[in-house]
């Protein structure tokens, strides 16, 4: 699969990695409902290192069709708010 951070690029990513990333997905959507701006940051930051740790980047000029989109590291809780769908950033 392949995932998109805003503001920095692509990576590849296994499937069988979606259990790992939606238990911080979880955490982050209770955190974004709760309104705990610090906890959020924290989550975030976590999801994304994860995504990074487990995924391979793609090349700067390849452009594929991300299956997730994923907010850049500075985003807000307002921005994540916007972004989230009833089933969190990760679909489960």
């Amino acid at each position: 699969m392949i995932v998109r951070i805003m503001g920095e690029g692509q990576v590849r990513l296994a499937d069988s990695h979606i259990v790992e990333l939606n238990e911080l997905d979880d955490v982050l959507l209770r955190e974004v409902e709760s309104g705990d701006g610090p906890g959020f940051r924290s989550t975030l930051h976590a999801l994304l290192d994860k995504v990074r740790e487990l995924g391979t980047p793609l090349a700067d000029d390849s452009l594929e069709p991300s299956e997730l989109i994923l907010p850049a590291p500075d985003a807000t809780l307002e921005d994540v708010r916007a972004m989230l769908r009833d089933d969190g950033l990760i679909p489960g």
